[in-house]
């Protein structure tokens, strides 16, 4: 399964976000996309999701224009969980999750057991099976992020993008969805794109890093390769040291102190 942008131009109005962009993401890998706010992380996901239309350019999944393929068929080849995602009232956490099942079934079908199999399956692995009966807007944030993160896995697509999965979560409900991505990966060769915030997360789990500045892509690649101090510097205005995570091995990024940026 193959994902890239060709010259990507995409504009809200008048407004240009994306310039010209080339990108291919890397097959059966995870790849973070990192920047500051307004750099156009967001609209480049929603873009790569058929969400956005470009301006100029052109999104290709296995070398096919996007815009020109059937809704379903793509649904069939491409998760998306987008930043803010809106359910209809009064939906219950397992309704929500079968929903992903849909782009797989035919046209007044009732679930099979195998659909049923990996609903259970995306409840379980986002610890929501405990929620299956409630409905959704009347759990927290949290809550709500991991019953969306489910509905993606019950797709069952081997293409996944993630706008910011972690969002709303707790330290202990981040690192458990990266993990269960990365297995994920490791298990299935799942291709996995997602927009974070963390660098530092972004640099442990990923495979391929794409910084992005003004709509631009500042540096991709590996993340022991780009992520430096001088990138952190450019793309998020913070001075720091990078350093080796004395867990992981990948760069970590510690910020200055005040007291040290005055003297640097």
């Amino acid at each position: 399964m193959t994902l890239r942008a060709e010259a990507l131009t995409v504009a809200y109005e008048q407004r240009e976000v994306i310039h010209g962009l080339d990108l291919e993401i890397p097959p059966g890998e995870i790849t973070a996309i990192v920047g500051a706010n307004a750099s156009g992380k967001s609209t480049l996901l929603r873009a790569l999701g058929r969400l956005l239309a470009p301006r100029e350019g052109a999104v290709l999944l296995d070398g096919d224009d996007l815009r020109r393929l059937p809704t379903r068929e793509v649904a069939r080849r491409l998760g998306l969980l987008p930043q803010s995602p809106v359910s209809p009232d009064g939906v219950t956490v397992g309704d929500l999750v079968a929903r992903g099942r849909y782009p797989h079934g035919r046209m007044l079908r009732s679930l099979s057991d195998h659909d049923r199999a990996r609903i259970d399956w995306a409840l379980e692995a986002t610890d929501t099976a405990q929620l299956r009966d409630r409905p959704l807007d009347a759990l927290s944030g949290g809550q709500r992020q991991r019953a969306w993160i489910a509905m993606v896995l019950a797709q069952d697509t081997p293409l996944l993008l993630l706008d910011e999965p972690t969002t709303y979560l707790d330290l202990a409900h981040q690192l458990e969805v990266l993990d269960l991505l990365a297995d994920l990966h490791e298990r299935e060769a799942r291709t996995i794109v997602m927009v974070l915030h963390d660098l530092n997360q972004a640099a442990r789990y990923a495979h391929h890093l794409v910084a992005l500045r003004e709509g631009r892509i500042h540096a991709a690649g590996p993340p022991a390769e780009v992520v430096d101090a001088a990138l952190v510097d450019a793309v998020f205005g913070v001075r720091c040291e990078v350093v080796a995570d004395p867990v992981a091995g990948t760069p970590m990024c510690v910020p200055l102190t005040r007291a040290a940026r005055a003297s640097a």
